[in-house]
């Protein structure tokens, strides 16, 4: 490899750490953010304030076809109603309920639901090692979910904002399966748009219940502007021009990186960790990382579907 391909390859790779360095923030400023502001205000002005930036980023960066793009609005209401919209809300009404550094452990679960509902619905196979890894993972969360004990899991059932992270997750499996079936479109301005609609579905609900509500201290005007500028524009930036280099399976081992940055976010910020939260992240971490083992042998074909990265995270 020559100096200019390794310097290119470095820079990429730094853009996939620095991106889910960013979405990783999304959870520990989320859950700050929730402290004052409801999560309904909170996603609209996310994506009324993000939209802006991103439709300019796609026409600098992409320069879309806008009126081709458009035509694709059915695949992109359902894409936003589910991602942008479905996942983020979930998310940060989790964040009221539990602290950051458990709702990433239940979130770092979704690859290998992903792979799960691409089996069933998508007809892929998986290999035996995948398949060893996600049941491993699966284990990891439920020590997680369950607090180091099982047995009070089953008389005590979840935890409301178990409940609600798992509703996130299962609703960005359904955001990632849509993906797969919808065209190809660019993807910056796709997710624009889809920011654009999240930002006008949300417009009136709020406004029924009384909102938007603004931030009504400084520190929080802070953490809204953080989410709008890192994980929602810069992340999406940085992991798109790091996939012009990486294969998108390989880039996807990247997202554990979301959980590993925000236990040690908790940890500066003085949060402390219960061993059933270290022993079950490092199962998800491992599973996760098993189930895709095979991403770092192979080199597939670029698709929508292994690309397309974590909004809400």
């Amino acid at each position: 490899m020559g100096a200019g391909n390794r310097r290119t390859l470095v820079v990429a790779i730094g853009s996939l750490v620095a991106a889910t360095l960013f979405w990783a923030g999304n959870y520990v400023v989320g859950a700050a953010a929730v402290a004052e502001l409801d999560p309904v205000s909170l996603v609209l002005l996310r994506w009324a304030f993000a939209a802006v930036p991103l439709l300019a980023l796609a026409q600098l960066v992409e320069r879309p076809r806008w009126r081709e793009v458009l035509r694709a609005w059915p695949w992109l209401l359902a894409l936003g109603a589910t991602g942008l919209l479905g996942y983020t809300l979930l998310l940060y009404s989790a964040l009221q309920f539990t602290d950051p550094f458990s709702a990433s452990l239940i979130n770092a679960f979704n690859p290998a639901l992903i792979s799960l509902a691409a089996v069933v619905l998508l007809r892929q196979r998986l290999s035996g090692r995948a398949v060893v890894g996600i049941l491993l993972a699966l284990a990891g969360v439920l020590i997680v979910i369950s607090r180091g004990s099982f047995a009070a899991l089953l008389y005590g059932g979840f935890g409301l904002g178990d409940v609600l992270m798992i509703c996130a997750i299962l609703t960005w499996t359904a955001y990632t399966v849509l993906g797969r079936k919808a065209p190809t479109l660019p993807p910056i301005a796709s997710t624009a748009v889809q920011a654009v609609i999240a930002a006008l579905v949300l417009a009136p609900v709020s406004l029924l219940t009384g909102g938007p509500a603004l931030p009504q201290s400084a520190p929080v005007w802070g953490a809204l502007a953080f989410i709008v500028v890192f994980p929602s524009v810069l992340s999406y930036l940085l992991w798109n021009r790091a996939l012009e280099v990486i294969p998108p399976a390989r880039a996807g081992v990247f997202l554990n990186l979301i959980t590993v940055f925000t236990a040690v976010l908790t940890l500066l910020l003085g949060h402390p960790f219960s061993v059933a939260q270290v022993v079950g992240g490092l199962i998800v971490v491992g599973g996760i990382a098993l189930a895709n083992a095979d991403a770092f042998r192979r080199r597939p074909a670029p698709s929508s579907f292994e690309a397309r990265p974590p909004t809400g995270g």
